[in-house]
């Protein structure tokens, strides 16, 4: 393809995204006469109309989406991989910004990249909470961080953290006056505290797994919250059961804070992996982030 070619189709994705001539000749640098003209040579040189003209505003036809859906993507990945590559010979530095849940924020991210934010004090982490599937790509984050089952297959995953283990825990004194459940099915006698997923609006259902039983608990109870810790601090005032990761659990359990039930009813599963679109151009600043993060056994 000649160099010419490629001038015109940053000129069509430039007025497509900026719906007008306008301003796109203005980020261009060249002449609103100019832009029209290239237009108009891309649109004879294709044989197709590629945008609708009016007085007040410009729009793209069907072939015009086509090819921006085709051509778009690939222009952003040539800017990012410059920009890459114009980063390593500067100091890294830029933000990254990443959706997680509460828990792996507070033991798998914070301490992990603390020292990488000492070491590297023009970067940046904004880090949010987020207990749905998040789309990154929609939403504009540069990583997420979720299990290994949750991440889709079209992610590159790396691992931040080793298996993981869910606990059914409450106060002695909570537990004191109830009969202690020995399966899943028990849990209908008992005042469960639940998660609320801001993603739908729905009630996070218990898992669980005992050689090749699997089963879903939907609990009920008079709490709900939206956040693990809410869910621990109630869980540790004796307002009943909680299903909580093990790690969070686990010191107030060795000091007699909690019990656990239903232990053998929560197998491992796959740790946190940070996860990140595979066709995402790797910044200097990023790949720090990501060894920082990297779990190593």
């Amino acid at each position: 393809m000649q160099r010419g070619n490629l001038d015109d189709l940053l000129a069509f994705v430039a007025v497509e995204r900026e719906r007008s001539f306008t301003k796109a000749a203005a980020k261009l640098g060249v002449s609103q006469s100019a832009l029209s003209h290239t237009i108009r040579a891309l649109e004879a040189r294709l044989g197709i109309r590629l945008l609708t003209r009016t007085t007040r505003s410009v729009s793209p036809t069907q072939a015009g989406e086509r090819l921006l859906r085709t051509v778009g993507p690939r222009f952003e990945e040539i800017d990012a991989e410059l920009a890459a590559i114009r980063e390593l010979r500067e100091k890294p530095a830029g933000t990254i910004r990443i959706t997680a849940t509460e828990y792996a924020a507070d033991a798998i991210l914070i301490p992990k990249i603390a020292k990488l934010l000492r070491d590297y004090p023009d970067i940046k982490v904004e880090i949010v909470i987020d207990y749905g599937l998040t789309d990154i790509v929609a939403e504009r984050f540069d990583a997420g961080v979720r299990s290994g089952e949750q991440v889709a297959k079209d992610m590159i995953a790396v691992r931040i953290a080793p298996d993981m283990r869910m606990a059914v825990v409450g106060a002695p004194a909570y537990l004191k006056s109830r009969p202690e459940p020995k399966k899943p099915q028990d849990l209908i006698a008992h005042n469960c505290i639940n998660l609320r997923l801001p993603s739908h609006g729905g009630l996070y259902a218990w898992e669980f797994e005992k050689g090749a039983r699997e089963l879903k608990a939907r609990v009920e109870g008079q709490a709900v919250f939206n956040t693990t810790t809410q869910m621990l601090n109630a869980a540790l005032a004796g307002l009943g059961l909680a299903y909580v990761p093990e790690g969070m659990v686990q010191a107030h359990i060795n000091k007699g804070r909690l019990r656990r039930v239903l232990a053998d009813w929560c197998p491992p599963y796959p740790g946190y992996h940070l996860y990140y679109p595979s066709r995402r151009q790797s910044s200097a600043a990023f790949a720090l982030l990501v060894d920082a993060l990297r779990y190593r056994s």
